[in-house]
């Protein structure tokens, strides 16, 4: 039979499991700045893989499955942001001069620091496609050319949206504020906190939603009361989980820590309520990645060490 799509080869389908569990961290530092957050970069960086399964059957053979899984998050990732209204369009002017990539001298390895240590929420006041740019040259270190191909602009474009975006980003560095105050947790949250730190499996059993959700990457999705009080039988066997309350780009979070001296968290949770009740749990202990780059500032007198709630 003719004119249907061909199903992925094993080897095709393999190769890909393979290169989703290499490459997430990587796509994610992508689409965490591109979003201008964590928390949704994952999103994008769930949703591109859903998208890619499905779509692998229709997939020409020897397309380079790399560059495809970047070309589907960068999508998806405008996708959003257009729905959002936030995407800004700005003129390309002649191209300004870029330092040799194979040969950087200073001033061009500064520029790169520059932007791999950039709050990942700051890459949001850039134009979307000076952020993907900076991003994919600075942070991921993509030659021009590969940026090029993937985002169809020409090399002096790249170049161009490359040097504007650099000086953008080292003038929103510069007026940066200080770092944000601490800020106290919610009860909810504090309550939480208190009874996972406590060990009280039922008192958080009892928070539950009867429509509850949870997530964890690609785990299958937990739903309904019963079925997620089976996560907390899941913590009940493991030995030192502290928890902390936290905010992340204006988010109550929690940051989850197994080493209580350890400088940072080893992942975060995320908790959603609905009339003093959870209605929504999001575990990212399988993706630690997304703390990474996380700029977390915990709650007053957070401390894990001890039982993790502000006093």
């Amino acid at each position: 039979m003719s004119g249907l799509p061909s199903s992925p080869s094993p080897a095709r389908h393999d190769q890909l499991v393979a290169l989703a569990s290499e490459l997430r961290p990587e796509l994610h530092r992508y689409c965490a700045r591109l979003m201008g957050s964590v928390i949704d970069g994952e999103d994008v960086v769930q949703d591109t893989f859903a998208r890619a399964f499905v779509a692998l059957d229709e997939l020409e053979e020897g397309v380079p499955l790399r560059a495809w899984l970047f070309r589907i998050a960068h999508n998806r990732a405008l996708d959003l942001l257009r729905s959002r209204a936030i995407r800004a369009a700005e003129p390309i002017e002649a191209a300004h001069e870029v330092a040799d990539p194979e040969s950087p001298d200073p001033v061009e390895v500064m520029m790169r620091r520059e932007a791999v240590e950039t709050a990942v929420s700051r890459f949001g006041e850039l134009p979307t496609t000076q952020r993907s740019v900076v991003i994919l040259k600075d942070v991921l270190d993509q030659s021009l050319e590969e940026i090029a191909a993937m985002l169809d602009l020409t090399v002096n474009a790249v170049k161009a949206h490359l040097a504007r975006g650099r000086a953008r980003l080292k003038a929103i560095n510069a007026e940066a504020q200080a770092k944000s105050a601490p800020r106290a947790p919610s009860s909810d949250v504090a309550r939480y906190v208190a009874l996972f730190n406590g060990r009280d499996w039922d008192g958080l059993r009892a928070m539950l939603a009867d429509d509850v959700h949870l997530i964890q990457s690609t785990y299958p999705l937990r739903a309904g009361a019963a079925d997620v009080g089976m996560f907390f039988g899941i913590y009940a066997k493991i030995e030192g989980v502290r928890l902390a309350p936290a905010w992340l780009e204006g988010r109550e979070v929690i940051a989850v820590w197994e080493d209580p001296h350890a400088a940072k968290p080893s992942y975060l949770m995320w908790l959603e309520w609905k009339d003093g009740r959870i209605s929504f749990i999001r575990d990212y202990r399988y993706v630690r990645y997304v703390v990474d780059d996380a700029e977390l500032v915990l709650a007053p007198d957070a401390d894990p060490g001890n039982d993790g709630a502000a006093h």
